[in-house]
């Protein structure tokens, strides 16, 4: 039997994710940059045009027949709406991404605060920056509408520091009810039909730059099945963040959703029991296999740490296999 392909857009520096798929399937690394150090651990590296580019999608068409790739799934926010486009029209039905409408609002958070709250899930108070007067009375988060990574997410305890931070912002902003409660992300992944096979909440016990570098996995009902709803509710398809924090007056509020996988990639993988991580169910969803829902089974209290490493290339850009330290890797469990 000859078994699908995954392939995987705007892999960037994120090898811990393509080289768990790599384990898995054959895997096909796209990024713009020839250097992406993620492809290195694909099965299959190549180049493609810059996502605005008219060629993009028409590249990556290419690619799904050259390689019987059975699945898309995109590792940046900055390619889901085109890859949702281009699912809804039929050019890419391999893409595991929301529908159009969803791939926009949850890229535009004032949206996305607009939807959760359609759907009767919860959101904290939010508004637009020229409706500072209702929200005036609390301490608010300002961020931009269409941020990620956490640029220019500010908090402001007084109305005279958010008109700052308005002014501050050199891109359209929002402001929302600073939450003064833990913060949590749930880690999800859901079928073709929408359907949600496991949501894994984790801690976030040390962010940078907007991913999460250090987190435990948890087993807490409430946000298990709050990142359930949130992924059925929007119909996600593939891989989903959920981001909340547990407010001691508001309760829960869900401050921001991301149809990709996070920074803390490791930590489902890590809790999921054998043949149950997420790799391993998007490369039986590539090869049209039925997965059954599991939310909720998965192993609490896997705590991840991330790092940085690289990789020494030759002249024709190819890795040497040589490394900077001796023993390679990490250390040897003791």
């Amino acid at each position: 039997m000859n078994l699908k392909a995954v392939m995987l857009t705007g892999t960037g520096k994120r090898y811990d994710i393509v080289s768990a798929f790599a384990q898995h399937t054959r895997l096909v690394a796209c990024d713009p940059n020839p250097l992406s150090p993620a492809q290195y651990a694909a099965t299959v590296r190549t180049s493609v045009p810059l996502i605005k580019d008219p060629d993009y999608v028409p590249a990556l068409q290419r690619l799904v027949e050259e390689h019987d790739v059975g699945a898309i799934v995109p590792l940046t926010d900055l390619d889901i709406d085109v890859l949702a486009h281009a699912r809804a029209d039929g050019r890419l039905p391999q893409a595991l991404v929301p529908d159009p409408h969803i791939a926009e609002s949850t890229y535009d958070k004032f949206a996305c605060h607009e939807l959760l709250q359609q759907h009767g899930l919860p959101s904290p108070p939010t508004v637009r920056a020229d409706d500072l007067d209702a929200i005036a009375s609390y301490p608010v988060m300002v961020k931009p509408i269409h941020g990620s990574g956490a640029r220019n997410i500010f908090p402001a305890y007084t109305r005279a520091q958010a008109e700052f931070f308005i002014d501050y912002i050199d891109e359209p902003v929002m402001l929302q009810r600073l939450m003064d409660g833990p913060e949590f992300s749930i880690d999800c992944l859901s079928d073709r039909d929408g359907v949600c096979l496991n949501a894994i909440p984790r801690t976030m016990l040390e962010s940078r730059g907007g991913e999460s570098i250090k987190g435990t996995v948890i087993a807490d009902a409430e946000l298990i099945d709050l990142g359930r709803r949130v992924v059925e509710a929007f119909g996600v398809r593939g891989p989903a963040t959920v981001q909340a924090f547990r407010d001691k007056e508001v309760g829960l509020g869900i401050t921001d959703v991301n149809t990709r996988f996070g920074g803390a990639f490791p930590a489902p993988v890590y809790a999921a029991r054998p043949g149950q991580s997420y790799p391993e169910l998007i490369t039986r969803i590539a090869n049209g296999e039925a997965v059954e829902p599991h939310v909720g089974d998965f192993l609490a209290g896997r705590t991840f740490t991330r790092y940085f490493w690289q990789l020494e290339l030759d002249e024709q850009l190819e890795p040497t296999g040589r490394d900077i330290v001796a023993p390679p890797g990490p250390p040897a469990p003791r």
